[in-house]
């Protein structure tokens, strides 16, 4: 490993260190925490901004009688196209992580990520299906690892979608969206919302097998013992009655995303791979990466520009 990769390296478990230690960390060390996130951390509160969202109702210092977190608040999701309801979903939003996170997580082998924040390409991904909602229209859809499934949302709020399955291998994750559902089902018209775990490793999933006509997922193909249970699962729930198609957007990563390419070619799926399929994304993202650079440092386009991934069998 050179010398930078153990500087990045080094900063990323001063992150992790910060977000599990509970007391209060004095001014100096507090300010020069947030440097060293701005810095390094892959996260970011602007992302792509292109679904406008706002804490309407931050409650993490009242008491809850709904069974929301003390670290929840609510997030108004305005989309931009006439007559759209907006959504409201009550998320995290803190940058604080807990022990008993991690607990879950090892209990059911899954990671954390859904629970920190709807990230960038969840955001790319709910703007390309509001941008492409005709090829919504009567479909039955699932999204897979979806945390708080913003594109999910907006698939049901806003395409005319049959039915909407948001899927998370997470149970606290998939708890939120429950509650989500419930609160925003005057969004959905006659679409049908569900919220499932779903672990992409489980053997029996003959009630959702050859059931789904489109297939959508964010930046889900980073882990790589992942890929192959990904690809399975991908191919089991396509429909197989007429055309489907999983819709993938994740950034490459390193080599992650050719690696699962090349799972999902060993599993009989076909697959594109387009660099520019949206005049507004590309737009941003040669923002970033020249004069808008200061609104997100750390940007890189191998880890923060996804790129669009169009599965079929």
């Amino acid at each position: 490993m050179d010398n930078a990769a153990n500087v990045r390296a080094s900063l990323r478990w001063k992150i992790l260190r910060r977000a599990l230690l509970s007391r209060s960390s004095p001014p100096d060390s507090e300010e020069q925490s947030q440097i060293i996130i701005k810095r390094i951390s892959r996260r970011t509160s602007h992302g792509f901004n292109l679904i406008p969202s706002h804490v309407i109702d931050d409650e993490r210092d009242s008491n809850k009688r709904d069974g929301s977190s003390t670290r929840d608040a609510r997030v108004c999701y305005t989309l931009l196209i006439p007559d759209a309801p907006q959504l409201f979903l009550t998320q995290r939003v803190d940058s604080r992580a807990d022990l008993g996170d991690f607990e879950i997580c090892n209990r059911y082998n899954i990671d954390n990520t859904g629970l920190v924040c709807n990230w960038p390409s969840e955001d790319v991904l709910a703007h390309y299906c509001l941008s492409h909602a005709d090829i919504f229209r009567s479909k039955k859809v699932i999204e897979l690892g979806s945390g708080y499934g913003l594109a999910g949302f907006v698939i049901a709020a806003a395409t005319g979608a049959s039915e909407v399955v948001i899927t998370d291998g997470n149970p606290q994750v998939v708890d939120y969206t429950q509650r989500n559902i419930e609160a925003n089902s005057g969004a959905f018209g006659d679409t049908v919302v569900k919220s499932m775990t779903l672990h992409w490793n489980q053997e029996d999933i003959t009630n959702l097998a050859d059931t789904f006509d489109i297939i959508i997922a964010s930046d889900c193909t980073f882990f790589k013992d992942f890929h192959r249970d990904l690809a399975r699962i991908v191919k089991h729930l396509l429909s197989k009655a007429g055309s489907s198609e999983a819709i993938f957007l994740s950034p490459k990563r390193g080599n992650s995303l050719d690696l699962f390419l090349e799972v999902a070619k060993e599993n009989g799926l076909r697959f594109s791979v387009t660099e520019n399929y949206d005049q507004e994304v590309w737009k941003r993202h040669e923002g970033f990466l020249s004069e808008d650079r200061d609104s997100w440092p750390s940007y890189e386009k191998g880890h923060s520009y996804p790129l669009l991934i169009r599965i079929t069998l």
